[in-house]
């Protein structure tokens, strides 16, 4: 079946959910009017399920391959790449005087929504470029920004992100990685990264790669890392392609999911490299791109439920069991839980790109507030939502959802990672009850004091709904309560995934409800409404319970108990 990008539900919940109107009217986004964002985003959709949607499904039966140290990408992926650059996609949000549109982020996060539906695997490409563009805008030297971002725009380069190492994960501060100067200016890095995305390509051009590593002074940690720009090949003075730099691909990874895209073994070898930011301070810089990257993530999992939902929804009208399948209840409650889950998780993922983009605009300190406390919401709950959507799907489909042939599982498996990379979803939980919570809850607090301000003016109109989404408000207001008081962070980390996933079902709601309200209350936004609130916000409850059991229980097993 043929993917369509949900332009009309983008169109709604920028205008009537998550207040987008309000970063068109700052003086820095006064061009992103409606009739801007609705001629982007038709041009954007029709190019996407033209071009890029049909290379799904081959890129993964045929995926990258590493042949005599050349990374050969997917049939059709090196044009489609070539067309989204040359239409100026890639530089929606990159600065103006860098040859960037200078549009809003989330115009960015529509379209790594829609480029996530129609094909994950070639869209990781994009994203991490746009994420690289970021960093160098806000980390890099005037001369190191003019030399790359115009090239990163222009898509004649791509960028990648090098921070894991074999022995450094999660555990950052333990990468190996070393920086040696050359008594230039540049640095010769050595070491081996593992997990590369799209560490290389064949769509030419070249690969330019943002590296951690520490210098001969560092100190040992996360605040001994430094951060450098370490190009495949090396630039001339006029911006062309010298000499190869000595770097390379080891060997790709055999993954479970997004065979199209190429996870790379790097292998740096004294290669040449220019320091980005001030040295030592190189996690400061990475994490603009890994916040960047978190947010479009969770977007990566919004994507595919949207393409795993309209796929099952074909195959639920088509198929025939005693009549249609989708007049059988059970298949009802799963198309839905996939229409609501993809809702919610777009709502709360918008929500915080509008919160970045305001941030953006005027500098407030409370912007800055919401969108950090969101961005671990959007990517953990977009990248659960998109697992467990992509996995109804499945079970759709029944027996021939088992089947590959059919597709169905290739969104199941494809979508999996997005809960894994940019930092786990249970380290995005660690981030929102510790870090994210270290204003005692302020920034939460207001969220939620602006939520049951909207609440209440509902009440008149859907009294049920809005009372139920009131209740959850307060219970989670009350959890947020007792997570401030714990001192102890085990106590907030045993129940923070729980207490991640209860706050994105109460956002969630909340954003359900203000659709059916902006509907009048009737109509079918006000029917996946509640479906929403009445059947799926309820496990917040226990969630919730969940969160303030506190850590006693899990330390109390023994290494010798696990195995009993």
């Amino acid at each position: 079946m043929s993917f369509r990008a949900p332009v009309e539900d983008f169109r709604f919940i920028l205008d009537r959910v998550v207040g987008f109107s309000s970063v068109a009217k700052t003086k820095r986004f006064a061009d992103a009017t409606p009739d801007t964002v609705d001629a982007i985003l038709e041009e954007l959709a029709k190019l996407i399920e033209g071009a890029v949607a049909p290379l799904n499904r081959g890129s993964d039966l045929q995926g990258a391959v590493l042949e005599n140290g050349v990374v050969r990408t997917s049939p059709g992926f090196a044009d489609a790449f070539h067309m989204i650059a040359e239409g100026g996609w890639l530089g929606l949000s990159a600065p103006v005087e860098h040859g960037g549109m200078g549009l809003p982020q989330t115009m960015t996060v529509l379209f790594n929504d829609i480029m996530s539906s129609a094909c994950m695997s070639l869209g990781l490409n994009p994203l991490l470029t746009q994420g690289q563009m970021e960093a160098l805008e806000h980390h890099a030297s005037d001369e190191i920004k003019a030399l790359y971002i115009p090239k990163l725009v222009s898509g004649e380069w791509t960028g990648t992100m090098n921070l894991t190492e074999p022995q450094a994960g999660s555990d950052v501060g333990a990468l190996k990685s070393k920086a040696e100067p050359n008594g230039d200016g540049t640095y010769a890095i050595t070491g081996q990264k593992i997990f590369i995305t799209w560490g290389d390509h064949d769509f030419g051009g070249n690969v330019c790669h943002l590296v951690l590593a520490r210098l001969p002074d560092a100190v040992a940690g996360v605040k001994g890392i430094s951060l450098f720009m370490v190009p495949k090949f090396l630039p001339n003075e006029d911006g062309s392609l010298g000499e190869a730099n000595t770097l390379k691909v080891v060997s790709l990874e055999h993954k479970m999911g997004i065979h199209g895209s190429p996870t790379c073994v790097m292998q740096f070898d004294g290669a040449k490299g220019w320091l980005v930011g001030e040295p030592h301070k190189g996690m400061a810089a990475m994490f603009t791109m890994m916040n960047n990257a978190r947010l479009n993530v969770g977007v990566q999992g919004v994507g595919i439920a949207e393409a795993a939902y309209q796929h099952a929804l074909a195959y639920a009208k088509d198929r025939q069991q005693m009549g249609p399948i989708i007049q059988h209840a059970d298949v009802r409650r799963m198309l839905l839980t996939m229409k609501a889950e993809t809702f919610a998780s777009r709502a709360i993922a918008l929500a915080c790109a509008t919160a970045i983009d305001m941030a953006a605009a005027n500098g407030d300190a409370d912007w800055n507030a919401r969108a950090a406390l969101l961005t671990p919401i959007a990517k953990a709950y977009g990248s659960e939502a998109g697992i467990r959507v992509a996995e109804l799907g499945v079970q759709v489909f029944g027996g021939m959802g088992f089947i590959e042939e059919t597709g169905a599982a290739q969104y199941s498996r494809d979508v999996r990672i997005a809960a894994i990379y940019e930092g786990t979803n249970g380290i995005q939980a660690m981030d929102l009850v510790g870090r994210k919570m270290m204003d005692k809850g302020e920034a939460a607090y207001r969220l939620l004091d602006e939520v049951a301000a909207e609440i209440e003016e509902a009440r008149s109109a859907l009294p049920d709904l809005a009372g139920a989404v009131w209740e959850a408000v307060e219970s989670l207001r009350e959890s947020v309560e007792w997570l401030v008081s714990q001192s102890n962070m085990a106590e907030r980390f045993a129940g923070s995934v729980p207490f991640l996933l209860a706050f994105s079902r109460v956002l969630g709601a909340h954003y359900h409800l203000k659709a059916a309200i902006a509907e009048g209350g009737e109509g079918p936004r006000s029917k996946l409404a509640r479906f929403f609130i009445l059947r799926l916000l309820p496990e917040h409850a226990a969630l919730l319970d969940h969160a303030r059991t506190g850590a006693d229980d899990l330390y109390a097993f023994t290494l010798e108990d696990f195995a009993a």
